[in-house]
């Protein structure tokens, strides 16, 4: 893989505006998946007349943070990886390995077939069994791959392509719901009733766009710098600008979604998003309207499987250049299809509480590199104690949440603000950033030093 020809004549104004946008659109259809398709609608079936802090807590975790995490992508290196040796040459190393291989091969990326075959293929064929889930996923990972192969096509394939239909498809079931369905919002639940705003923000938390941003920042800088973008502030500028743009458009849609659940008929008989939408679908298109809705969840699961198979094979053929990036891509594909075929139970007992563990850290380390120029100093003690204390915390909910050994570990830290809404490793971590500056302060002022092409501030978008 190569970057773009450094002697190649300079992009012109509209021709990067141009790049920008069709980024942009890249970078939404590799974060709309399955997951968020389905959960802002069962957040209007259950936030009730809290919906708007509901959904605006949604947003912060499942738009806001993911697009501040591309950003601290653009500003600090290629990768997770750079983002990461922060916090020592270990953390560097197996956290985002840990990152990608959670979000890729090992969950995310065959939760995508899977959720494709069962809520869009099964539905509408009837076809059912092993034999139809092996063909399916075989012929869905395979297309993946496809397009995957070539990454400085990517934005040509997800952005100009399969984003645009995906985007229509999604508007037009969001505007018929609204014109023609004339229900009313359910009850709002307890969750909801007592911190709607804290409660939307741990739905928004747990759709893993803040970790894929980690991992899907990479191909947004190599696509622009296919495209031409010089290194430096233009190339930063231009990333940015495509994670607000995305970022826009998926809070648009959540909205949206959102506002389905508030409007159709009878909204407590649904137990998840999936079906919910799908009788929307029909209810206000018919039966063409299950295909419409078919099309939807298999456009947004493709598009994930296309970005995570590129970003994880991005990251790993940086990590280990002697193995190219196709292999890794033929790699992780293989991995995912018969994952799919074999079905996901097990895994999925194992990497929830797998991501439940990586997001403190990764939340942590995305805004203390940000804040970073703020103090006008390297404070490497900073990160050396705050990542830690995530870590260990996360670890300690992740076990708390399994039962491991809750007797010792609830009071241990039960006390911390926020501990009931899974955000008590704020407060803690908060602790060990203050104690890290003051150590820092106290020690002979260094020169930050940051990429040498690209300034600390963030940019001007």
């Amino acid at each position: 893989m190569t970057t773009a020809d450094s002697n190649a004549a300079p992009l012109s104004s509209k021709s990067r505006t141009t790049i920008v946008i069709a980024t942009s659109l890249m970078l939404f259809s590799m974060f709309f998946g399955a997951g968020n398709l389905i959960f802002p609608p069962m957040l209007g079936v259950e936030s009730g007349d809290k919906f708007w802090p509901a959904i605006i807590g949604f947003c912060l975790a499942g738009v806001a943070l993911p697009v501040i995490g591309v950003v601290a992508i653009a500003l600090t290196g290629n990768n997770v990886q750079d983002l990461a040796k922060r916090g020592g040459a270990l953390f560097g190393i197996l956290f985002p390995v840990l990152v990608y291989l959670s979000i890729g091969c090992f969950y995310a990326l065959p939760r995508t077939g899977v959720v494709s075959f069962e809520t869009a293929i099964v539905p509408i064929t009837g076809a059912d069994g092993l034999a139809a889930n092996a063909i399916f996923s075989i012929i869905f990972f395979g297309v993946s791959l496809l397009l995957a192969l070539n990454p400085a096509g990517l934005v040509d394939a997800l952005g100009k392509a399969l984003t645009p239909l995906l985007l229509i498809l999604l508007v037009l079931l969001v505007v018929l719901s609204m014109l023609n369905l004339n229900g009313t919002p359910g009850a709002v639940t307890e969750d909801y009733a007592s911190a709607p705003m804290a409660h939307g923000l741990v739905v928004g938390y747990l759709t893993m766009d803040s970790l894929a941003a980690l991992a899907f920042g990479i191909v947004v800088v190599n696509a622009l710098r296919y495209k031409g973008f010089p290194e430096g502030n233009v190339l930063v500028r231009g990333v940015s600008m495509a994670a607000v743009i995305a970022g826009g458009l998926l809070a648009v849609i959540y909205v949206g979604l959102g506002l389905i659940g508030q409007v159709i008929p009878e909204p407590t008989k649904y137990e998840n998003g999936a079906a919910l939408l799908s009788d929307a679908a029909k209810l206000t298109m018919g039966e063409p309207g299950m295909i419409v809705f078919g099309a939807i969840v298999l456009l947004a699961c493709i598009t994930t499987s296309v970005g995570l198979i590129g970003a994880t094979s991005e990251f790993f053929n940086h990590l280990v250049p002697s193995i190219s990036y196709r292999v890794w891509a033929v790699i992780f594909t293989v991995i995912a299809t018969l994952l799919s075929i074999l079905g996901l139970d097990a895994v999925l007992a194992i990497a929830g509480p797998i991501i439940g563990f990586l997001y403190p850290p990764a939340i942590a380390l995305i805004f203390l590199t940000l804040a970073e120029p703020l103090f006008g100093r390297r404070v490497n003690t900073v990160f050396k104690l705050a990542l830690p204390v995530a870590i260990i915390w996360a670890a300690l909910m992740s076990f708390n949440t399994l039962g491991w050994g809750s007797d010792v570990i609830e009071p241990i830290i039960g006390w911390s603000p926020m501990h009931k809404i899974d955000l008590g490793w704020v407060v803690p971590v908060l602790i060990a950033t203050v104690i890290g500056a003051v150590i820092d302060f106290t020690r002979p002022k260094e020169e930050i030093v940051f990429r040498e092409d690209v300034e600390p501030e963030l940019p001007t978008l």
